[in-house]
């Protein structure tokens, strides 16, 4: 999916400095024990193997936002079942025509219920199941996602 029209008017009065958005990551999981499986994408732009992420949209629930994103960009349906982590990403994403954003990432564990993943939208070039104790390469940060959405936490991990 393409940038979000309520980005795009923004961007049209603030040109490309930091806007600060709220974020979703979906933690899609699904299978029991040493065969639980998370649903991860390859990224169009950098290349890189994350869970589903996207942005909320204005008035939109978090956890909507994060069951629509897996849909959207996967074609799998989930439900989002709790909420994982909240935090500020450490970095700003500049992007290629130099636009800038910071997030605020809810990350949501989420219920797979049905469908066979593929990169739906043109965000990714893959979409697959990975065992949890067999992820490709990625960023810590993307990593610490899965790991604490994999948890059998009940409460949401909060940055500090």
């Amino acid at each position: 999916m393409p940038t979000p029209q309520f980005v795009l008017r923004l961007r049209e009065k603030i040109g490309h400095q930091e806007l600060w958005l709220s974020g979703v990551t979906a933690v899609v999981l699904r299978g029991e024990g040493d065969e639980r499986e998370v649903l991860l994408v390859k990224r169009a732009d950098n290349g890189e193997w994350t869970a589903v992420t996207g942005i909320v949209d204005p008035g939109e629930p978090p956890a909507v936002a994060a069951e629509r994103e897996v849909l959207e960009e996967t074609a799998v349906t989930a439900v989002a079942e709790r909420l994982a982590r909240v935090h500020v990403e450490d970095r700003v994403v500049v992007y290629g025509n130099g636009d800038r954003s910071r997030y605020l990432d809810l990350t949501f564990r989420c219920r797979y219920v049905s469908g066979e993943p593929f990169p739906a939208d043109g965000e990714n070039t893959a979409a697959q199941w990975f065992r949890l104790d067999a992820l490709p390469d990625m960023r810590d940060d993307h990593r610490a996602r899965i790991e604490i959405a994999a948890s059998d936490d009940v409460a949401a991990r909060f940055q500090r």
